[in-house]
């Protein structure tokens, strides 16, 4: 009788363990986004590092990451 009833108890753990995993199986998986295009990059014509074109200073000799770069870099030239 014991035997039994340890089958029993397996069986209900097997089917709920199976109603739930078909549950997970057909839960809509969230879309994925596209990737961000990514920024042209430009660098500073006075240190040389590298900033996205829409953070850059632009000067008459090209591009600097700040405003005191950019009038060192015009005093230069």
């Amino acid at each position: 009788m014991k035997y039994l009833l340890v089958l029993a108890v397996v069986l209900v753990a097997f089917w709920i363990w199976r109603q739930r995993r078909s549950e997970e199986r057909q839960a809509p998986r969230p879309s994925r986004r596209p990737p961000a295009i990514p920024a042209p990059m430009v660098a500073c014509r006075h240190c040389g590092v590298h900033l996205p074109l829409d953070q850059a200073v632009a000067g008459r000799h090209g591009h600097y990451c700040c405003a005191e770069h950019l009038r060192l870099g015009d005093q230069e030239r």
